[in-house]
């Protein structure tokens, strides 16, 4: 599971780095993230907002009256409190958002945040309650499955290690002679059953006449059926043991040419049915994914539970929500407006035309708007932060995966490889090395699960000189991105404007 960090240890993670420290840290293409030369992510680099969220004893320090915020600084920050108790709340996120993308041509809007809360005793937390339980008890049964087909691996895995120790020997039958003493020795105890039977070599060593037989069968060295009789006539003993030891050669030469063939044929068999049984439980993976992110989604917010705004007593409900619309701004760069979106609501549930009961939410509206000048790595970087909290879950059952790889030290990656399974590591490297950095994800678990069907039946301290860090860092042009951001701000501004004008406020 990820480690957790600090909101400024956050932002260097993903990128948002001071400018005299960004050649400090490079980007790491398996995290996703960027690390410092030793691992460490140091706060203090983070290149963070500071803004006038709340007055904390004014007149005292005049730096007590701004708040280090969440984000990184923006170009420019426009900020709206309103407050109508007889309206809805939803239509200024949807004004705003369709203003935006529509006249004002962002081309690009992608929702980053949307956590709700309400208090225990309100109509809307029973109906969220109920919806939550329904996804719970399916994302628990997917998860049980899950735990029992990783746990198939380990008999999988074993039988193909008896396997390739068997098959081992197998290959040296006919290079080196201990390799055909080992196989006599399986062929009678196995085989013939030892000296139970009396018809085998050790049983028919006790008989008289008979006693050189065991000598005789181990160090007559043929890998030919037609060199049987050629090699025994020449020996100087009498007929009858001649006889018995063709006999017993003939039925061992055959006996390994035959299990050698069902061997590779059983390996080749749990082989592929390892490929389908590791597709499946990735396939089972993808499908309960989207169960646990609406599950973290139907989640109270603890935070905004423990704020003075919502009282238990009362119908009272938080909502949060923030999206990013971005517009193309010369190559790699993008002109981005950030509209974060703070409801204090009294939720009252009401029936609508098609007799379905539904909340309408009314009340307080925070609205902020940034604006920003970022790179593809910058916007790729924000959305991952946002996103980190809600893959904690998925980050664990991915983890219980790769932890019941390792406990085979290596050996299921040898055989799905082997079996034609393209390891995401392997993929991951190649594309590193060829096109940076990538992102990982499953890798089409229905088409391959059909095919597995098809062929299963056919930190250290800080010195005083910092080591600049190996791999791709951050570059950022600073004139384009003061350009882009402006330009944001521009059409930013606009929007802040008609929004204040469609409701009939002031405006600059």
């Amino acid at each position: 599971m990820a480690q957790k960090h600090s909101v400024a240890q956050n932002l260097v993670k993903h990128g948002f780095i001071k400018a005299k420290y960004r050649k400090l840290y490079a980007f790491d293409s398996k995290s996703g993230t960027y690390i410092r030369h030793d691992g460490d992510v140091i706060g203090s680099h983070a290149d963070q907002e500071i803004f006038e969220e709340t007055n904390v004893m004014p007149g005292l320090n005049s730096k007590a009256q701004y708040n280090a915020t969440s984000y990184p600084p923006s170009y420019k920050r426009y900020r709206l409190v309103m407050e109508q108790m007889n309206q809805s709340i939803e239509e200024p996120y949807y004004w705003m958002l369709h203003h935006l993308r529509q006249d004002q041509q962002f081309p690009i809007v992608e929702k980053i945040t949307d956590l709700f809360s309400a208090s225990e005793n309100s109509a809307f937390f029973g109906q969220s309650a109920q919806r939550l339980s329904r996804q719970q008890e399916v994302a628990g049964q997917y998860l049980a499955t899950i735990g029992r087909l990783t746990k198939e691996f380990f008999p999988m895995i074993r039988e193909l290690r008896v396997l390739d120790e068997r098959l081992e020997i197998y290959q040296g039958w006919g290079k080196v002679k201990s390799a055909d003493i080992t196989l006599k020795g399986l062929f009678i105890d196995f085989a013939e059953g030892g000296t139970k039977n009396p018809s085998s070599v050790y049983g028919l060593a006790q008989q008289v006449g008979f006693a050189i037989l065991p000598d005789l069968f181990f160090n007559t060295h043929i890998y030919d059926t037609d060199d049987i009789d050629r090699v025994v006539d020449a020996m100087k003993w009498n007929l009858q043991v001649k006889n018995i030891l063709k006999r017993k050669l003939h039925q061992y030469i055959t006996w390994t040419i035959k299990t050698k063939e069902e061997l590779v044929n059983r390996r080749t068999f749990t082989l592929k049915y390892l490929r389908q049984h590791w597709n499946i439980v990735r396939m089972y993976i993808s499908w309960v994914k989207p169960y646990l992110r609406r599950i973290r989604r139907l989640h109270m917010n603890e935070k905004q539970m423990s704020s003075p705004d919502i009282v238990n007593a009362f119908e009272s409900s938080m909502t949060e929500i923030e999206f990013l619309a971005r517009k193309p701004f010369g190559k790699g760069y993008w002109a981005c407006c950030l509209c974060s979106f703070r409801f204090r609501t009294r939720p009252t549930m009401q029936y609508r035309q098609d007799y379905n009961q539904g909340p309408l939410h009314v009340g307080q509206l925070i609205m902020d708007c940034r604006a920003y000048g970022w790179t593809d790595d910058q916007v790729d970087g924000y959305k991952r932060m946002r996103e980190e909290e809600d893959l904690d879950m998925i980050e664990l059952i991915d983890q219980s995966l790769k932890d019941a790889m390792d406990a085979f030290g290596g050996e299921i990656k040898k055989y799905l490889r082997e079996a034609g399974e393209l390891i995401e590591e392997e993929e991951a490297t190649k594309e590193s090395k060829s096109k940076g950095p990538t992102s990982y994800g499953l890798a089409e678990p229905f088409v391959q699960t059909v095919k597995g069907f098809g062929e299963l039946f056919g930190a250290l301290v800080p010195l005083k000189i910092e080591r600049k860090a190996k791999g791709k860092t951050l570059v950022i042009n600073k004139v384009t991105a003061k350009k882009a951001g402006a330009t944001a701000e521009a059409f930013m501004y606009q929007a802040y404007k008609n929004f204040k004008k469609a409701r009939g406020m002031l405006t600059p």
